[in-house]
């Protein structure tokens, strides 16, 4: 039986496929005020807008490609048991051939009913646009499937759970400040391996074996130490 390697990612990865990350100096969150267009009170606000801002994060997906980072974990794939827990909205690591991934924060190629929640949709190059006017196959408005601030991680369960079974857990590309995500590390059993990778990591307990360089130079280091002899 594989070991179970659990890989959490944040914004650091998508970067180095030129996705604009939100807290980073130039970021979007410098041109867009973040309680406007990522919260719940924004989009009961203004929907237009966030429906317009959501379009353009989509316009931008489709001109971005996986990079190594991504492929090296699809890679692992080949002598571990890999999940994915990840809090970027792109579909980026579908797009490497990933086998399981959870999105924390939602998916930006999805949409769903605001009054019927459970009714998800996946949009495509073709359709990928959304208004105030958009509506379902039973004529319901929709939303994107995002999860806003002020709104419930409802796949932060299934994470825990994941992150608790880990034979071997790491951590790419984020700045471990947002929570929940950012409490996973809390949920790995004693004596597990984990691994850190981050150009600019933050401060983490002594038993993390940070590797302090962007995703794709950290992954292909970290292929190295954990591909069987």
């Amino acid at each position: 039986m594989k070991k179970k390697l659990v890989i959490s990612t944040g914004a650091g990865i998508s970067a180095e496929s030129g996705i604009t990350t939100f807290r980073d100096a130039g970021g979007l969150w410098e041109n867009y005020p973040v309680m406007d267009v990522a919260s719940a009170d924004g989009f009961a606000r203004n929907p237009a807008l966030i429906h317009e801002f959501y379009n353009a994060r989509r316009r931008q997906l489709f001109e971005v490609e996986p990079n190594a980072a991504h492929r090296a974990i699809v890679e692992l794939e080949q002598w571990y048991d890999v999940n994915v827990i990840t809090q970027n909205v792109d579909d980026l690591h579908e797009r490497a051939g990933s086998s399981s991934v959870l999105h924390l924060h939602g998916e930006l190629m999805k949409i769903r009913s605001i009054p019927h929640p459970e009714r998800i949709y996946t949009l495509d190059r073709h359709n990928c646009e959304t208004t105030v006017d958009s509506r379902d196959e039973y004529g319901d408005p929709v939303r994107p499937h995002i999860v806003f601030f002020q709104e419930a991680v409802p796949n932060i369960e299934p994470a825990i759970n994941l992150v608790s079974e880990a034979d071997i857990f790491v951590v790419i590309g984020t700045s471990l400040v947002v929570y929940p995500a950012a409490g996973l590390l809390e949920f790995v059993r004693r004596g597990v391996p984990v691994y850190y990778i981050d150009p600019h990591p933050a401060q983490v307990p002594g038993w993390v074996d940070v590797i302090p360089e962007k995703a794709s130079v950290g992954m292909a280091k970290l292929v190295k130490c954990l591909r069987p002899e």
